[in-house]
């Protein structure tokens, strides 16, 4: 699972505002310009937002690893009509195009949470979004993000216990309910001590956080939304 990573690059610098424009603008225009052509510029401006962030397309990936196989068959699923099974090309294609465009989304929203610190994240969308709205997501994705690596950690130290323990000779229904029970469980008392931790600590709605300023180095991130969303405005037109 991706999480932030401390650095000096030019992505740890640019203002979270601007890699969430950058993010949805860049969203904006692959939805638009879903064309083998449109796909390639993406491609090249995804490459440079990961060299921003110097993060290896291979290790982003890797955090999204449960949805590649979702990716990689859909287009197949999505050519297979009729029976007996005949396959469109037409459709493949079109689905693989489609495909191809949530990767290179993955790739840049990676960027965003390995080079953003979640107290900043929590800042921006308590910035964008008014009043309570605003402070309820901004804990949400605080908790989120601290809460699934934890979870996940859990979920890895079961599964190297369970095979050392010779569980991995055991019937694969065996094991997918020990796992999922176990899993469950200490999700339940993580849940529990989160919620005794907030209480002792006294969540507030409005906590300080740290205040957001522009500079030069959002400038390039700025520009980059700009021409995004004229780039897609250019292909719906």
């Amino acid at each position: 699972m991706l999480q932030y990573t401390p650095g000096s690059t030019f992505a740890h610098r640019v203002d979270p505002r601007g890699k969430l424009l950058v993010q949805m603008s860049f969203a904006f225009a692959s939805f638009c310009r879903t064309t083998p052509r449109g796909l390639i510029i993406l491609t090249v401006v995804a490459g440079i937002i990961l060299a921003s962030g110097r993060c290896r397309p291979e290790s982003m990936l890797r955090g999204y690893l449960p949805a590649m196989p979702f990716l990689i068959l859909a287009p197949l699923v999505a050519g297979i009509t009729g029976w007996p099974p005949t396959v469109e090309f037409e459709a493949v294609y079109i689905a693989g195009l489609a495909s191809y465009r949530i990767v290179l989304i993955l790739l840049v929203s990676g960027v965003y949470v390995v080079t953003t610190p979640i107290r900043d994240s929590r800042a921006a969308v308590q910035w964008l979004l008014p009043r309570r709205v605003g402070s309820a997501a901004g804990i949400a994705i605080e908790m989120v993000f601290r809460f699934f690596p934890l979870l996940r950690a859990d979920v890895t130290r079961l599964r190297a216990a369970t095979a050392a323990r010779l569980g991995t000779s055991r019937p694969v229904r065996e094991r997918m309910q020990h796992l999922g029970g176990k899993t469950l469980r200490y999700g339940l008392l993580r849940a529990d001590r989160l919620s005794e931790a907030l209480q002792a600590r006294c969540l507030a709605w409005n906590p300080t956080l740290r205040t957001l300023q522009l500079s030069r180095h959002d400038i390039p991130s700025i520009i980059l939304s700009v021409l995004l969303v004229y780039f897609g405005l250019q292909g719906s037109a």
